[in-house]
């Protein structure tokens, strides 16, 4: 609710927050009220006192002026909320002026001190304004914010109204003339739903509106080849079958955008998130830990029931046709082990209850110990088959083999090949599927729980894709569109891959506990002066002219962003490996350096805090003085150093050198981020060297003052 931005005000306003650009826009405010209102009440109030109070109060009145109007101007262009805006407006003008004659110091009488005590007495006024402040404003936020949503809205009217032309147009004149008009559509939306996503405050849903937007993104570049092959091969039912798929599955992702900014509930919605083990133990575990503190917070039957609803899920691994007989064993030990510790805890349990314990008697806390220790082995178990899994096909994947031989018999012509092959890829991509549903029971967080399910979902569309496209190529194997269409939806399988690379790295990290040193910090200043649906009408709201890629662009430099990523986290597993030493300056701006490529990585993404390439260039900048808290361990590793030091100077060189038009600009970010992974490769191969020499030093350190003692 709304009061959770209020701090200890505990002013709720009625109305469900649910951006981040919203909660931010009030907590000053709220801070300056919470000054008002806790202000010591003393019979005397000093002039220094009495002055503060006024200037608090003064400030908030001319800051809800200047928000009034900005809201009033907004309503002037939007008369669907005129009424509403209008009347939250009036509120919050009429609180402000309220709080400005309580807090008047102009009103008392000077000479006499005691005169003073009606200066701002009347707290219940002051209470009963702020609230009605606090409720009229955030009622205003709340109200532009559904301006927002309406955006959105209207945009995706209008792709969907482009996209049923694109799907009915006969010739390519209309064909192209239709595309580009649906491009420019898709691009508008892209950076409403982008800015949307980044804003919400809820992890789950910018998860799915990240998944839908991904869609949106691969299936353009697909519609585009699909509907050329379909138009120059218009009696070709696999080039049919092709490009309808690829229209269907648009409308589902921009259905699901709008079921998450407008909150709908749709028939699917209860599928977005199956029940998962990881869930399963960690609600088994909470339970039985809490039996520490209450014997009777719950009945032996529901504990039982809880741990035999979590042995029924792991049946997704047992009973895969992939999963070794020795794997099988120990998952099924495992379960059978969990049983026998529970039966054991039922017992204790009970025989607690009967003496009418208290607290968990010590041989019910050995027995609790052992539950949980079960059923954490069970889970570290079934992390290591999802994952090895996983690893093993994205290894199998990388050669890439049933692709090359599909593209390769599809341009000759050879349909009984494209069969043979279509056979083996469907194969693999019921086992991708698979393991993805694994992956998800083991993922450790909702939102990634989320990735996964888009993962299967993309891998089962895509998989029957390929295999249209190989046919209508090998129906027409001398076809230029039909080949290029090929490729198209081998690099939309390719490009998932990668992702999944990407995610089996964060369900290591989660696993692992290190989630959190590639968690990006929430600048409000940065989002607030890009999305607010006030910017527009704030004459204080400056932002730099920057250049922003296009979606081709970005595109191009997701396979190096993706490597961007891969070895920031590689050197975030060397800072681990530090110990206790993870303070020592090599270890801790080794892993500032890796957060800072991070956000380059998300940048390839159209993700994260950096939106423009200024923001990228600013943040290359900041890299590029990494090594001058190196000057002590020069000497020790020069060789490695130097190189350092020349590629930090490149990367300064370059992000301070100007640059003008969109070739240029594009190629100087490639260029900065080119030079970060060089710089994180070479901090990559002298941290081990490092830590060893580190440790060296310490030992030595520590055998000097035993011999001095």
């Amino acid at each position: 609710m709304a009061s959770s931005p209020c701090g200890s005000t505990n002013f709720d306003s009625g109305l469900e927050i649910k951006t981040r650009s919203v909660e931010q826009t009030l907590i000053p405010l709220v801070s300056q009220i919470t000054t008002l209102i806790n202000h010591k009440d003393k019979p005397k109030k000093s002039e220094r006192t009495l002055a503060a109070i006024h200037r608090v109060g003064q400030a908030v009145s001319v800051a809800v002026g200047r928000f009034v109007s900005v809201g009033e101007a907004i309503a002037a262009e939007n008369h669907e909320l005129k009424d509403e805006m209008g009347q939250a407006c009036f509120e919050a003008r009429r609180a402000g002026d309220a709080i400005a004659q309580l807090t008047d110091v102009g009103s008392a009488t000077p000479p006499q001190s005691d005169a003073r005590l009606t200066v701002f007495s009347d707290r219940t006024g002051m209470v009963k304004a702020a609230r009605l402040l606090l409720s009229s404003v955030t009622k205003v936020l709340v109200l532009a914010d559904r301006i927002v949503i309406k955006q959105i809205i209207t945009s995706r009217n209008k792709v969907l109204v482009t996209l049923d032309h694109l799907e009915r147009v006969s010739t390519f004149q209309e064909f192209v003339q239709i595309f580009s008009q649906f491009g420019n559509e898709m691009v508008e939306f892209a950076h409403l739903t982008g800015d949307r996503q980044n804003d919400l405050k809820d992890e789950k849903k910018k998860a799915r509106m990240a998944a839908a937007r991904a869609v949106l993104e691969k299936c353009t570049m697909m519609l585009l080849t699909a509907s050329k092959t379909c138009l120059r091969h218009p009696d070709c039912e696999s080039a049919r079958i092709n490009k309808d798929a690829v229209f269907h599955r648009m409308r589902c992702a921009l259905e699901q955008v709008i079921e998450i900014v407008t909150e709908a509930r749709s028939c699917g919605e209860s599928k977005m998130l199956p029940a998962s083990i990881y869930n399963g133990i960690k609600d088994f575990k909470s339970g039985v830990e809490y039996l520490r503190e209450n014997l009777y917070s719950m009945s032996p039957q529901s504990l039982t029931g809880q741990l035999e609803a979590l042995v029924e899920r792991t049946e997704d691994f047992t009973d895969s046709a992939y999963t070794s007989h020795e794997q099988r064993q120990a998952i099924l030990g495992l379960c059978q082990l969990a049983r026998q510790d529970a039966q054991q805890l039922v017992h204790a349990w009970v025989e607690a209850q009967s003496v009418h314990a208290k607290e968990a008697p010590e041989a019910m806390e050995v027995v609790i110990l052992k539950t949980c220790q079960s059923i954490t082995d069970l889970r570290r178990e079934l992390h290591k088959v999802a994952v090895g899994r996983a690893s093993d096909l994205l290894r199998v994947q990388g050669e890439q083999l049933p692709l090359r031989t599909l593209k390769a018999a599809g341009a000759e012509g050879n349909l009984e090949a494209v069969s043979e092959y279509s056979r083996k890829l469907t194969e693999q991509k019921e086992q991708l599927v698979e393991t993805c549903r694994l992956l998800c029971h083991v993922s450790g967080t909702e939102p990634l729980e989320i990735t996964c399910i888009h993962a299967e979902e993309t891998f089962h569309v895509i998989g029957p894709q390929i295999i249209s496209a190989a046919q209508t190529l090998a129906l027409h194997p001398s076809s230029k569109i039909a080949k290029e269409n090929l490729e198209v939806f081998c690099e939309a399988w390719e490009s998932q891959l990668c992702d999944m690379a990407l995610l089996l790295r964060e369900i290591n990290d989660v696993f692992e506990g290190r989630r959190g040193a590639f968690k990006v910090v929430y600048n409000p200043l940065i989002n607030l002066a890009r999305r607010s649906p006030l910017q527009k009408h704030s004459a204080n709201l400056k932002t730099a002219k920057a250049v922003k890629l296009d979606a081709e662009e970005q595109t191009s430099m997701a396979k190096l962003g993706l490597e961007l990523r891969l070895l920031s986290s590689d050197v975030d597993a060397e800072v681990e490996k530090w110990g206790e030493e993870q303070e020592h300056d090599i270890a801790r701006q080794s892993q500032s350096l890796a957060s800072m490529a991070y956000n380059m990585y998300l940048f390839t993404r159209g993700e994260g805090l950096l939106k423009t390439t200024l923001d990228l260039f600013h943040q290359a900048e900041v890299s590029a003085h990494f090594t001058q808290n190196f000057d002590e361990e020069k000497s020790v590793v020069l060789t490695e150093m130097e190189k350092l030091v020349a590629l930090c100077q490149q990367l300064q060189m370059g992000a301070k050198t100007p640059v003008q038009g969109k070739t240029a600009t594009f190629q100087k970010v490639d260029s900065s981020i080119q030079t970060t992974r060089s710089v994180l490769a070479v901090v990559l191969s002298l941290l081990p060297f490092c830590n060893k020499l580190n440790r060296k030093v310490t030992d030595a350190e520590m055998i000097t003052k035993q011999v001095e003692n």
